[in-house]
């Protein structure tokens, strides 16, 4: 099993850091490299680069939820969430579909049912994500 993954080009989990403009300020953000590789992928579909995306996250994460702890965190769920999202056909492998036309409403309540059919797992419920409830004994 893990042959699998040790077997894996190195270059994938290495680091590398780019400087971002967010709100004004310069600031940088590590990541793998195999993470980068997605992100450029989000951004070619909507017609950026990958600065581009970055500030643009990072703004509409500010307005939904205030303040960042983790940027890098939140860009690595970002991109398993992308390639798990292809998986289950919610959003198409063809890149040239860009993800701004994507009914996001309907993507989300359709993998909040899923991963509430997966057990105790986290759902969305408003702008926050919560833990799902206990089920009942």
């Amino acid at each position: 099993m893990c042959r699998l993954f040790i077997g894996a080009d190195a270059r994938l989990w290495r680091t590398r850091l780019k400087s971002v403009r967010m709100r004004g300020y310069s600031t940088s953000v590590r990541l793998e490299n195999f993470y980068w590789r997605v992100l450029e992928e989000v951004a070619r579909r909507d017609g950026m680069n990958v600065p581009q995306l970055l500030a643009k996250l990072h703004e509409e994460l500010i307005e939904a939820h205030g303040e960042i702890d983790n940027f890098s965190s939140f860009l690595r769920v970002c991109c398993g969430r992308y390639l798990t999202l292809q998986l289950a056909g919610d959003v198409p492998r063809d890149s040239g579909r860009p993800i701004r036309d994507l009914d996001a409403e309907g993507i989300l309540r359709r993998e909040a049912a899923r991963m509430a059919e997966g057990g105790p797992s986290m759902r969305r419920a408003g702008t926050r994500a919560e833990p799902a409830p206990a089920a009942a004994p």
